[in-house]
């Protein structure tokens, strides 16, 4: 496993990628960030995050692809992934149709609670 602090913070708009990645850099966790699927891949496959948190609706490629795609390649498949999204809990069993697939290793709902943002990023870098 990546042991790298280093966290890919994908989403389509511009102030949740700022808040975002100032939320975790504040905690002690380097960032980048992607603003598309397509873009995610390039940048997970170049930087090998620790962890990468995954919107779901956004534009060019969905979350559900990008995370279709990480979890099919063998280089980024065991990085973490906590999807953030506003859909809620349907995604859940979206994303279980893939039978193929695990389940993400967190969920975070919009709005977003930063303490269990923050507390469930720390616990997936100790695994």
């Amino acid at each position: 496993m990546n042991q790298s602090n280093k966290i890919l913070v994908v989403d389509d708009e511009e102030d949740v990628l700022i808040y975002l990645s100032t939320l975790f850099e504040d905690h002690g966790f380097e960032t980048i960030t992607a603003v598309n699927g397509i873009e995610a891949l390039e940048i997970a496959k170049k930087e090998l995050p620790g962890l990468i948190t995954l919107d779901i609706t956004m534009p060019e490629q969905s979350g559900i692809k990008t995370y279709r795609y990480l979890k099919n390649d063998l280089q980024l498949q065991d990085i973490p992934v906590i999807i953030i999204t506003a859909i809620g809990e349907p995604i859940k069993s979206v994303l279980n149709e893939f039978a193929a697939f695990p389940e993400p290793e967190g969920f975070i709902h919009k709005p977003i609670d930063k303490q269990e943002l923050i507390t469930m990023a720390e616990d997936l870098f100790i695994k």
